[in-house]
């Protein structure tokens, strides 16, 4: 055996294990950093590629599937645009939200480490939102996790629940138009759609 060969050998086969323990160390690497990745962080990703939108499906817990595009994303919430209905908005909890469909390019690209945002949308909450709604005296359809749905404006937003007006859709909020009131825990809340015509500044 000549020893030039015997040494080449060797190195062939200590830098194959060096690239292999690599490799595992990598996969490793990347398994942690994704299991540090929220649902918000993926959707904040998405919601910058502005490309995605119409490709996504969002599936809502209350067994609701639209098309739609991120149009923003906050603490606890994320505004979608639907495909469908141009003229409304939709502001969902992001517990409301049951999956998420996508094509798979998108999905792995949700999934990069995103740049440290720290801005101002990281601290607005869901309640500070439909707080606004209730400045704007925007009617609303609020679309409950058990299937039902209730139209009429948002007259408070507490911590964890809001307290909503009765109406019939499209109506204004008056008092004679008015047919009962509830107290909704946001809990209970699956998403809800804001008419870009009702809004009233």
């Amino acid at each position: 055996m000549r020893w030039d060969r015997f040494f080449d050998d060797l190195e062939d086969q200590l830098a194959s294990e060096w690239e292999a323990e690599r490799a595992v160390l990598d996969t490793e690497a990347e398994r942690l950093r994704l299991s540090r990745v929220s649902l918000r962080e993926r959707l904040q990703m998405l919601a910058h590629q502005g490309e995605t939108a119409g490709s996504i499906s969002v599936e809502f817990t209350d067994g609701t599937v639209l098309t739609a595009g991120i149009t923003g994303v906050g603490c606890d919430w994320v505004a979608l645009q639907p495909v469908e209905r141009r003229s409304s908005a939709v502001l969902a909890p992001l517990g409301g939200i049951g999956a998420v469909g996508l094509p798979h390019a998108e999905l792995l690209r949700s999934a990069r480490p995103a740049a440290a945002a720290g801005g101002l949308s990281d601290r607005i909450t869901f309640g500070f939102v439909l707080r606004d709604l209730v400045r704007r005296r925007a009617g609303v359809s609020v679309h409950l996790t058990q299937g039902r749905m209730l139209t009429g404006t948002v007259d408070r937003a507490g911590v964890d629940h809001l307290d909503l007006a009765l109406h019939e859709p499209g109506a204004v909020r008056r008092s004679d138009a008015v047919t009962g009131f509830r107290i909704v825990p946001f809990a209970g809340v699956s998403w809800i759609r804001l008419d870009g015509a009702s809004v009233h500044g």
